[in-house]
This record gives C-alpha cells, sequence and structure tokens, in this order.
C-alpha cells in the first residue's frame, strides 16, 4: 500500500498537469482499492468520477455532447460579461452625468471662493491632503492582494473538480434529474 506522503505528492504532480500515465494510473488504482487515508477520502470521489468518465469513453456521442457543452458555456460566459460591462459602463456614465450636473447647477448659484490668500499655504495645505488621501488609498489596496492569493489558490481545486461537475452535467441531460438526484443520494451514502 502506498504511503499518504507520496499519494499527495502524486497528487500535486496530477493537478499540476505533470504526472505520467503510470501515476495517474497509481492514483486510480489507489483510490479505487477501498482503502483510502482518511485525509485524502475527499479525492476518492473525484477519482471514482474519473474511472466513470473513461467508461463512458466508448458512447459515440461524448465528443458531440462535450463538444456542445464547451461551446454553450463559452456562449454564456462571453454573453455574461458583454452584458456586466455594459451595465457598469452605464452607471459609471450615469454617475459622470448626475455628478456633471450637479457640479454646474453649484457653479451656476454660487462661484467658488478662493479658500487661501497665499499660493504656498495652499501649495503646502493640498500636498499634506494628497499625502493623507495617498496612504489610505495604498492601505486599501494592501487588502487587496490577499483576494488574488485566493484566486490564485483556488484554480487547482476547481481545475480539479471540472471534470465531477460536467460528468454530473452530462448525466442530467442524458439521463433526466430524477435519476440524477438519485446517483447524488447513493454517491453520498
Amino acid at each position: 500500500m502506498m504511503e499518504t506522503q507520496e499519494i499527495l505528492q502524486l497528487l500535486q504532480r496530477y493537478f499540476n498537469g505533470e504526472s505520467t500515465t503510470a501515476e495517474e494510473q497509481q492514483l486510480n488504482a489507489y483510490f479505487s482499492s477501498g482503502e483510502v487515508a482518511e485525509e485524502l477520502a475527499a479525492y476518492a470521489e473525484f477519482f471514482g468520477g474519473i474511472s466513470e468518465l473513461a467508461a463512458a469513453q466508448d458512447d459515440p456521442d461524448i465528443e458531440e455532447e462535450v463538444m456542445d457543452y464547451i461551446l454553450e458555456n463559452e456562449h454564456r460566459d462571453k454573453t455574461k460579461y458583454r452584458n456586466m460591462w455594459k451595465m457598469v459602463t452605464g452607471i459609471a456614465a450615469s454617475v459622470i452625468i448626475v455628478l456633471g450636473g450637479f457640479l454646474f447647477y453649484q457653479e451656476q448659484q454660487k462661484p467658488f471662493d478662493d479658500t487661501f490668500s497665499d499660493p504656498e499655504e495652499a501649495y503646502a495645505y493640498a500636498t499634506k491632503t494628497l499625502h493623507f488621501v495617498g496612504s489610505k488609498y495604498n492601505q486599501g489596496l494592501v487588502h487587496l492582494s490577499e483576494f488574488d492569493k485566493l484566486k490564485k489558490g483556488s484554480k487547482p481545486v476547481k481545475k480539479a473538480t471540472e471534470p465531477i461537475v460536467e460528468f454530473y452535467e452530462g448525466i442530467k441531460k442524458v439521463e433526466g434529474p430524477e435519476k440524477v438526484q438519485n446517483l447524488q443520494e447513493t454517491d453520498s451514502l
């Protein structure tokens, strides 16, 4: 029986796309053996799904179904981003128009008075204000870098679960929602 550490190394190579066919066969054999370590139990279902997909490979319509699925999702993603972009630019344009109208109205009501009589004093105050705003802006950006780390960290998991999601969606298309629900209930037992 393979040790847990060795399996973890093989999994890392597998999810990085660096594993050989022999290593993938070792992983499949380990996870189908039924003697899976507790901390690796989550991967057993994943490899079970891959084995079922490999068995379904003999289906002559599988390639057509996969291509249809890919094209459908690609179109849906493009449409989603296009609609989101239209909405964001529309909101931004509306805000600019409202803000511009407000500033124009305010300018017509009362012209701005000069706050400082000494230009050096005005320059010093503006510099101080810009430093304050810049420091607050930089503090906010520091927290945003954590989202990039989270996004990068979740990519291998998302990539690893894509075949399972596609498998269940393929079953939904072929067998209908009742059988999929029954299959999921038996898998969870």
